[in-house]
Order: structure tokens, then sequence, then C-alpha cells
């Protein structure tokens, strides 16, 4: 039995460059905290942990005594930077630079007074920062159904959470094009109303990871997907994997995996999502080499 780790899989250097602010705080520092989970993987949580990183939340701020808080890959809104400063605790930037960019680009289109239009999650940490960016009139849709809700009657500019998929999203672009098109020949809609801008922030490294994966799925007899069930990005990983082979199974780590997926199998492939650490696939990778003969054993 050959088993294959997906060499595309795994953290985004966003996350990479995280982890290792996080670590090199650490070092020095043996006492961090981190505002919200740093990453949606119990297991990397806690090996942080282990290391001295504590999870809080916004409420626990007050608190914080004599110690530094970690600003996640997700990022935060402005306000979360103005409490800290007032409550004089310091702060160790870790947003990733492809989300600070996107919070950039937003601000700017909201200070020449445009309608901000946010395709994402509207509970997921990053859409909430970017939200901030505009003092909460961001309106977050997630599908095409929602362009309705949208009073497209003015200048719009339409951006994405950077872990969102591009077909949803330019699907969303072409609707609200089309509408915009029809009530504006209709005479419903203004001329200000044509002003409409479409900005693709889908981080490149994640949404190339579609095409990749299909590909590695097929190539696979079975594939085992790691991930923590928190991950919104291992959801929807996890979903284009099964698609391509339906014989793939989600598992946080070694311990859930099950004998019956193997039998009869010849290759087997590992993948995860942007949150999975390498450390953890390369684990279940050798504990089902260790347990090959228990897999694949048929009683006669």
């Amino acid at each position: 039995m050959i088993v294959t780790i997906d060499q595309h899989s795994g953290f985004c250097w966003g996350v990479v460059r995280t982890i290792e602010i996080a670590e090199q705080e650490l070092e020095s520092n043996k006492k961090l905290y981190s505002l919200g989970e740093i990453i949606h993987n119990p297991n990397e949580i806690k090996r942080l942990g282990e290391m001295g990183l504590q999870t809080i939340r916004h409420s626990d701020l007050e608190n914080i005594k004599d110690a530094k808080i970690l600003i996640r890959a997700h990022g935060e809104p402005p306000s979360t930077f103005k409490l800290a400063n007032e409550l004089g605790i310091e702060i160790i930037d870790a947003t990733c630079p492809v989300v600070t960019k996107v919070q950039e680009r937003i601000r700017k289109f909201y200070d020449k007074n445009y309608q901000i239009v946010i395709f994402g999650k509207k509970d997921h940490a990053e859409v909430i920062g970017l939200v901030g960016y505009t003092m909460g009139t961001a309106i977050v849709i997630k599908s095409v159904e929602e362009i309705d809700n949208l009073n497209l009657n003015k200048k719009t500019v339409l951006f994405s959470q950077t872990t969102m998929d591009k077909e949803s999203f330019y699907a969303i672009r072409d609707s609200i094009k089309l509408k915009i098109k029809a009530e504006f020949e209709v005479g419903t809609f203004e001329e200000t109303a044509l002003d409409f801008h479409t900005k693709d922030t889908i981080c490149g490294q994640v949404s190339g990871r579609d095409k990749k994966l299909r590909e590695f799925s097929r190539n696979n007899d079975i594939v085992i997907f790691v991930s923590g069930k928190m991950s919104s990005n291992g959801k929807v990983l996890f979903s284009i994997a099964k698609e391509e082979n339906e014989k793939t199974y989600f598992v946080e780590n070694e311990s859930e995996l099950k004998a019956e997926w193997f039998k009869n199998v010849n290759s087997v492939g590992i993948s995860g999502a942007t949150s999975t650490p390498h450390w953890l696939m390369e684990r279940v990778k050798k504990n089902i080499e260790k347990r090959e003969k228990e897999f694949t054993y048929t009683p006669s």
C-alpha cells in the first residue's frame, strides 16, 4: 500500500508566518495570548499551548495584565486595536499580509462613499475584521440569491473573503452586473449604479488548490483529509475532494482512522486544509504505514 501526502496541502504561507511569529515570541517570553484560536486545528493549538500560548476572547481584554496579545492571520477590526491601545496592551500583529491588503483596499473605497459588498461568511473572523473597516456598514452575502437584498442603485464595489471560491464570486459579480444593466435600461436605476467595481480578493494560493486537489483525489484509491472540524477552508476542500473521490474520509488526527476504509486499497492520499500542519499529516501517514497489516487483513 502506497501512502502519499499531497504536496500542495497544509499551511498557506500566511498561516506559516503567523505560527512563526508566535513561536519566536514564545522563545523569549513564555506567556502569550492569542485573540481567538490562532488556527482552526486543535492539534496545532495544543502544541502551541504547551509552549505557552493561551487563547482568549475579546471580553477578556480588560483583564489582561503584563502580557502581549497576538492578532492571528484572520485580522481584526480597527476597534480592537483602539481598545488595546486604551488598555495599554501591547499588540503583536500577525495578520496575513493578503488580508491586510484587502482591509486597506476596502477602507479606500469606503472613504470614497462606495457601498461595500463582501462575498463571505458573516461570522468568520476575517469578515468581521473587514466589515470593521467600513464602520459596520458593509453588506455580507454568500450566494447569488442574496443580491436581491442589495440596493444597487448607488456606486458599489464587490470584495471577497480571501478563502472563498472563485466560481461563486464571479457568479455573484455577473448577476449583479445583469441586474444593474436591466434596471438602468428600464429607468429604475440612476447612472450612479453603473459605477460598479469588482475586486477579486481571493487568495491565489488558496484558490489554486482546487484544481490540484481534484487531480490528487482522482489519482488515489482513497483520500484521508486531515483538518480541524471548525476550519471553514477545510470544509470547502474536503467537499472538493469528496466530489472527485467518494472514498474521501475526514479526520482530525490518526485516532479517527477506521480499518474498513483500507480494505483492498493500493494507494492512499493524505491531504489537508490551509490550517493543517504538515507534521500532523506526516503522523497520520506513519500511523497508516505502521498499521498496514491490521488495515488490510481480511479474515479467512
